[in-house]
């Protein structure tokens, strides 16, 4: 093994690719992540809904690699990059040096400018995030069960979901699910039917990075579900009583915040241009602007497609640039040419609503309903690490699927951001 080293920042699916990707490179690697847990982010919104258990999507980083001797994993916080010392500090006062440096550090929610929104709207990012919004689902019902005030009850027994993306629409799509089909048998004082879910998109349509047809499916599909679309508004005010759409007040006391993102603070560590959401904007091979060494990947990189439009930041794409940047990194430890530049494949996009519909858009093919669905979980599956993983969310989906039962509905996290009452 040479002395070559190469510090990963990010335990996520792009980190993960590079990682494995360089398995027999000669190469030392440290990952450095703030968290022990690799997490398989498309399904996190299934913990957040009571159909996972954490364990099911989340596996200890140092698992992954006991085998792997050319590996170092540190359980840390990147503070800092001096790329003229070529070293990484943590917060710790731990300082790294690199030869090569690959940050994938992702991306957190973005309150354009209503950072105070956050406690009373929590995105969904990590597990604690995916807990913390089941807790409060849970909690509401169970809160509504002992109210006596209508109009309490009503903002108890209101949900509203900002941002119709992928993650709103599922996330919507679940909620209306459990209130309206799950819960109604289990409460004697309320009647969970009664539960609004409100969906919020200040754009003109749910889903606009699908073809327009499939998105008027899923509107379709979600109203079927009894899901309240609001579209064309933006979101103007957040509170713990509600939600402000455009100038109606709705008054909800679970809010879900899926409107955007914004990069890791990469961009500033490195010094070097980023894009409106922070993201740094990459040189074809991958690499920082005027920094050869220092690779950036995933939700954290700004690349374009040979179209003009941006690689969307999804887990296929953040992989993809993990593989690239492993190819690139053994072709110099190998004195080999540089590959071509690096070029996305859009595999397709998926989106689900509810336990029995799905949108996927291959490009040319284009596929919605029963069996969009059945496409969507047998390729979230084959993704997912080990074979017990993949049982138990099958599992998981087959007794949800046949019951309407969800297993997950434990409030075991403590509430800290908005007084239990």
């Amino acid at each position: 093994m040479s002395d070559h080293h190469v510090v990963v920042v990010g335990g996520g699916f792009g980190g993960l690719q590079l990682v494995n990707g360089l398995k027999g490179a000669g190469v030392k690697i440290t990952l450095v992540d703030r968290r022990n847990h690799h997490l398989f982010q498309p399904l996190l919104y299934q913990v957040a809904t009571t159909i996972l258990s954490t364990s099911e999507i989340a596996w200890p980083i140092r698992r992954l690699y006991a085998d792997r001797p050319d590996v170092t994993v540190l359980l840390a916080e990147v503070t800092g990059v001096d790329s003229g010392a070529k070293t990484v500090s943590l917060r710790n006062d731990m300082t790294l040096g690199y030869d090569t440096l690959v940050l994938a550090t992702g991306a957190t929610h973005a309150y354009f400018g209503h950072d105070e929104w956050e406690p009373v709207a929590p995105g969904l990012k990590t597990l604690e995030d995916a807990t913390t919004i089941r807790r409060r689902v849970l909690l509401a019902f169970e809160k509504a069960e002992m109210e006596a005030h209508p109009a309490v009850r009503d903002a108890l027994l209101t949900f509203t979901i900002v941002g119709a993306g992928p993650t709103g629409v599922e996330l919507a799509g679940i909620i209306a699910e459990l209130a309206h089909f799950t819960l109604p048998k289990e409460f004697r004082n309320i009647d969970t039917r009664k539960t609004r879910v409100v969906l919020v998109e200040a754009g003109p349509r749910v889903l606009p990075t699908f073809a327009e047809e499939l998105s008027a499916y899923a509107q379709k599909a979600l109203e079927k579900l009894g899901v309240e679309i609001h579209l064309g508004k933006p979101v103007t005010e957040c509170n713990a009583d509600g939600v402000k759409i455009g100038e109606t007040f709705v008054a909800s006391r679970t809010i879900v915040w899926a409107a955007g993102v914004t990069a890791s603070p990469a961009a500033q560590w490195l010094g070097v241009p980023a894009d409106r959401a922070g993201r740094v904007v990459v040189e074809k091979d991958l690499s920082a602007p005027g920094l050869p060494d220092v690779f950036v990947v995933g939700d954290t990189a700004s690349v374009m497609r040979e179209d003009g439009k941006p690689v969307p930041g999804i887990a296929p794409a953040a992989k993809q640039q993990g593989g690239y940047v492993a190819k690139v990194i053994r072709a110099r430890m190998s004195g080999k040419p540089a590959p071509a530049p690096f070029r996305y494949w859009h595999q397709g996009s998926l989106a689900t609503i509810g336990k029995s519909a799905a949108i996927i858009d291959f490009g040319r093919i284009k596929l919605k309903g029963w069996l969009a669905w059945w496409i969507w979980g047998l390729a979230h599956i084959y993704f997912l690490i080990g074979t017990r993983s993949r049982f138990s969310v099958a599992w998981s989906w087959l007794w949800i699927y046949l019951s309407g039962q969800h297993s997950a509905r434990l409030i075991t996290q403590r509430e800290t951001m908005r007084e239990e009452g």
